[in-house]
């Protein structure tokens, strides 16, 4: 039982990680976006769109981990 709930607090850790990652690159990405804006004079309707985007793909990336997070935990926990 011990040994379980610290594999889960494990579990758990490598999941905010995981998460933070996903954040990382959306931050990155969305300033490379606004370099281009800039370098290339892209409409601010574009950027918008592009970062928009990236949003949408790192809300779906942070699920996914959420969901991976929970089963994993469910699954350690079983006895």
């Amino acid at each position: 039982e011990e040994r379980r709930k610290e594999i889960v607090k494990q579990v758990h850790k490598r999941g905010e990680d995981a998460k933070i990652a996903v954040r990382n690159i959306r931050r990155d990405t969305n300033e490379e976006i606004k370099k281009i804006e800039k370098e290339e004079n892209q409409s601010e309707d574009e950027t918008k769109r592009s970062m928009d985007e990236t949003q949408k793909l790192t809300d779906s990336f942070i699920k996914k981990i959420e969901e991976i997070i929970s089963h994993k935990e469910a699954e350690v926990m079983e006895v």
